[in-house]
């Protein structure tokens, strides 16, 4: 059974919605990062970081795309934006699923994404386990 973890824009975060292109220049600048780190240990951390490579298919087109592995110890992960009606405000997340035959790496690459991603937009992370992390300033 496929596992979703997700990234939900609440108040108080730093963005209010997200689109595809926003999500995918988000993982790049996050692997030019890694890159950027790899050259000061002199190391090729961005490729042991980001063992993935972003590709998309016509059917997912504006709605998700995946991030293919480099390295036969990863698989795949799938990402996406959405939206969801509380009330009459529309809520907007993003959306990473785990398919059945994803590897016990892509959890933890999957986490360690999300994690990075909640803290920089502020945001409510529902974990793959169901455990929620909030990274949104709350009184």
């Amino acid at each position: 059974m496929a596992q979703s973890a997700y990234i939900k824009f609440v108040e108080g975060s730093a963005v209010s919605s997200l689109t595809l292109d926003e999500l995918k220049a988000q993982l790049e600048h996050y692997r030019e990062q890694l890159t950027l780190t790899g050259k000061q240990l002199n190391w090729e951390y961005d490729e042991a970081g980001f063992p993935y490579e972003i590709q998309t298919k016509p059917e997912g087109e504006g709605k998700w795309f995946y991030l293919k592995a480099t390295s036969p110890r990863y698989k795949y992960i799938v990402a996406g934006v959405g939206s969801e009606t509380s009330g009459e405000t529309p809520k907007h997340y993003v959306q990473f699923v785990l398919p059945e035959d994803a590897t016990h790496g892509d959890k933890a690459k999957g986490n360690e994404f999300c994690k990075y991603l909640a803290k920089l937009w502020k945001a409510e992370l529902h974990l793959f386990n169901g455990r929620t992390m909030y990274f949104n300033p709350r009184k």
